[in-house]
Parts: C-alpha cells; structure tokens; sequence
C-alpha cells in the first residue's frame, strides 16, 4: 500500500506533460520561426550585394563622366562644358560634390568641401594607388559618421598622371537592408502569432480523428466490443489507424467470443466425467451388494477419471503450444516415410474394423518438420478417419507435390459432415453430436492441434466432406527443395 501511495504521489508530482495539440502547434510555430528568419538573413544579405552593386555601377558612371568633363587645356586640368547646359552643369556640380585632385606627390590641386569632410587622402595612398595603376574603391566616413563610397585612381591629362578621387554618400545603401530588417523583425511576431493560432486550429482538426480513436478506445470493455469507427476516406495515415483500431477490435472481439466459447466448452467437458464419476460412486455406495459390484463402479469411474486425465492433459499441451512454449526442430523428412510408420500403428485397428488402409505417395516427398509433431498431426487425422469409417471401409493417406508445396490427404468412405459443421471443424471442444458420426467419444481437441501443427510449419490445413460420401482432410506444408539446400550447404 505504501508504495502503490508513493508511486501515485510520484505521478501526482510531476511536471504536466503539454497535449500533442499544444506540442504540434508549437512545432508549426517553431519551424515557421525557423524559415521566416532564414529567408529574412537571405533577403537582408542579397540586398546587402544587390545595394552595393548599384553604388558600384554608379560610380563607374560617375567615373566614365569624369573623363568627358575633366580635361587638359594649355597645360593645365579644366572642367569643359557648358555652365548653360543644365544637364551637363548638373553631373559636373554633382561629379564636384565630393571630388579630390592631385599632383603624383600628393600636391592638392582641386578638393571639394564634400571631400574634405571625410578627409584628404595621404601621400602613402596617393602614391600606391599610382604605382598599381588601377582603380580602387574604399569607404570613408565623415565627421558625422555618414559612409560615403570613393573611387580613386591615377588620371592623366595636360601629359602629366594626376590622382582622382570621386565619391558619393553610400548611407541609404547601408540604412536600406537594416530598415528591411528592422521592419522584418517587428512584423515576425505578428505574423507568429497569426500562425500559432493557424497551427492550433490546424492541429485540431487534423487530431480530431484521434480523439475519436480515444473516446472509442475508453469505452471497450469485455461486454462491448463491437464497435467500430468510420474512416474518414482521406487514405491518410489517420484512415490507415483508424483502420488498424477497428482491425484490432475486430480481432479482440473474436478472440474474446473464442475465449468465451473455450471456457464455456472446457468447464461442460470437465464438468461431465466428474459428473459421472460422482454419480456412479454415489450409486455404488447406495446400492453395491458385494466386491464385484464395487470393482464395476470403481472401474467405470477410471475410465472416466482417465478421460478427464486426457482433456486436461491435451488443453495443457495445446496451451503451451499456442504460447509458443513448444520448441520445434525442424528437419527435412520423407513425408511418405513418416505416413508408412504412422499407419502401421493403426494397422491392427483397421484390421479389427476391416478398414482397408492404403497408403498412396508419388515420387520423393520432402518437407522440413518436426516429425514428433508431424507424427501427431497423422495420428490425429487416421485416428478419426479409422473411427469414425464404417466396417468394410476404406481409408487413403496421399502424399505428393503440387505447385511447390508438400500436401498430404487423409481420405476417407466414411459418413461424411454435414456443411453446417465444417466451418467449426478446427475449433476447440467442437465436436459433431449428430449421429452420423457418433462412434466414440472424443476429446473435441485433435483437430485444433493438426491446424495448429500446419501453421507452426508454415502451412494449412482444410477438409471437404460429403454427408454418405466421406471426409478428405488436406494438410499444405512448404516443399523441401533438396537441390537449393544442397547448394547453399557446399
């Protein structure tokens, strides 16, 4: 008691675990999460290139226009164009704006007050950027922080290399991608949220199919096993588990009315010979007059005490052997062989009956069995073939091979079962209790363990019947194939 109280503390104790809903709304939330930031860093680098790449092009541009307004005149540097062209005086004040020139040893010659601003460039930079004799493009920052992009490089004009830098602020270029992102970041938990509820609402509808499956489970119990789900028709995962519960319940429910039957069919079995076993020592004591007559009763009571011997001992065995307790060890057999040893058992019981007893087999028949069990599953068949056939019948085992698999028929002249019982056949304590096969008293068992038998070595087992024309039971068991085996052993 104490440690059924501390385990159910133990569980009253911890953390609730969140609903699968909660769970797969979290996981939507979580994902989205993860794709919307991945496509906003994409997005903030690709327009970090693409905003470069425009300063870029505009300072080529920039560049290619210096050389058409910047030229040499008696000697010196001069902007030529025209102060009364608004185009042209427009690109030269804008070219002007932020605009350095000087001499091969850094000697000023023209700087804007834009350029000055972020400061004029060394001799060291003046004179390496003349010596690579290409251009370069660099940042600068002014006395505000304001970013500008500069391109510089040697020009040449009035027969002298001169340095030219021209620049342009590049502020919007850096303030655009943040913007985007900053706008991006604020959005992102709006739209977050707007998925969450998407999710849950989303998650619903598709658990709702298992909170059928839930309710339905809850309410199973031994009495009420029926009942079934529709599926949905989607042919989803959710229609393949719905499919699975009512499959499952489908074999609950049998198993249970097998169960029931069994119990049903065992405790009438066991409760009959002890029945007459009470009964008829009940009536020797009352009515025995000498030795004699209590050695009758006591002997009819053996024989009954040995029938009860025998169910109890059968229904043992065929529990262990439908627990999976019985160990088979399969080896390839004469099929026909095992058949020949079997029916010689019950030869001198044919011959009491004048049973003729023949034994048909083609060419070699092999198959991999356990021969105790498949000697039972012969026993069992030619057990009742011989019983239950009339005198001067006759009873045929067939042995051969059809479409690859190893069959054996127990044939028989007998009375035949009507059609109503073949269906039941195989099932436990079933017995036929019309008189047309009334000969005897049987346990109701043997012919569970021959389908047991067929299906523990892979096979099957069935019968067709005729009433007046006989029985012939069919055993299919997968054939041995002597020459593959062979050849995987060498």
């Amino acid at each position: 008691m104490a440690q059924a109280a501390e385990r159910g503390h133990r569980r009253r104790s911890r953390s609730p675990v969140p609903g699968l809903r909660t769970r797969l709304t979290l996981s939507y939330v979580l994902l989205f999460a993860i794709v919307m930031a991945s496509i906003g860093f994409t997005f903030h680098q690709a327009l970090v290139v693409i905003s470069h790449q425009q300063a870029e092009r505009l300072l080529d541009a920039d560049w290619s226009a210096l050389k058409g307004f910047l030229r040499s005149r008696d000697g010196e540097l001069v902007w030529a164009y025209d102060p009364e062209h608004p185009e042209e005086a427009f690109t030269v004040e804008r070219l002007r704006r932020v605009f350095l020139l000087t001499a091969a040893d850094g000697e000023i010659v023209e700087m804007s007050n834009g350029y000055a601003s972020i400061g004029r460039e060394p001799a060291e930079t003046v004179r390496a950027v003349l010596q690579s004799g290409r251009t370069v493009t660099v940042k600068r920052r002014d006395a505000r922080g304001e970013i500008y992009m500069v391109r510089m490089g040697p020009y040449g004009g009035a027969g002298k290399t001169y340095f030219a830098a021209i620049g342009m602020s590049a502020g919007d270029t850096e303030r655009i991608p943040s913007r985007m992102l900053a706008v991006y970041a604020v959005s992102m938990p709006v739209m977050l949220v707007a998925i969450g509820v998407l999710g849950w609402y989303a998650a619903g509808r598709a658990l709702s199919p298992l909170q059928r499956v839930v309710a339905a489970a809850r309410t199973v119990s031994g009495g009420n096993l029926s009942l079934r789900i529709e599926p949905l028709g989607t042919g989803d995962e959710l229609d393949e588990l719905i499919e699975t519960f009512n499959g499952m319940m489908e074999r609950l429910e049998a198993n249970f009315e097998q169960m029931k039957r069994f119990s049903m069919d065992a405790s009438h079995e066991l409760r009959t010979p002890l029945t007459a076993i009470r009964g008829q020592l009940e009536v020797a004591q009352l009515t025995a007059k000498s030795t004699e007559d209590f050695r009758r009763a006591i002997a009819t009571a053996l024989e009954d005490v040995e029938r009860l011997g025998r169910i109890v001992q059968s229904l043992l065995q065929l529990a262990q052997a439908e627990a999976g307790q019985i160990r088979l060890n399969f080896e390839p057999e004469m099929l026909a062989e095992v058949a020949a040893r079997q029916m010689a058992r019950f030869q001198p019981l044919a011959d009491g009956k004048r049973l003729s007893l023949e034994l048909e087999a083609g060419d070699g028949c092999m198959a991999l069995v356990d021969r105790l069990q498949m000697e039972r599953l012969l026993d069992n068949l030619l057990a009742n073939a011989v019983k239950y056939t009339q005198e001067g019948g006759r009873v045929t085992v067939r042995v051969r091979r059809e479409d690859g698999e190893a069959v054996i028929e127990v044939a028989d002249n007998g009375p035949g079962i009507a059609p109503q019982h073949l269906p039941h056949i195989f099932d436990k304590f079933y017995r036929v209790r019309e008189g047309e096969r009334t000969a005897g008293r049987g346990v109701g068992l043997g012919l569970a363990f021959v389908e047991w038998i067929a299906r523990a070595h892979g096979g099957r087992v069935s019968v067709e019947s005729e009433p007046g024309k006989g029985s012939t039971f069919r055993v299919r068991l997968p054939a041995y194939r002597e020459s593959s085996e062979e050849a995987r052993s060498g």
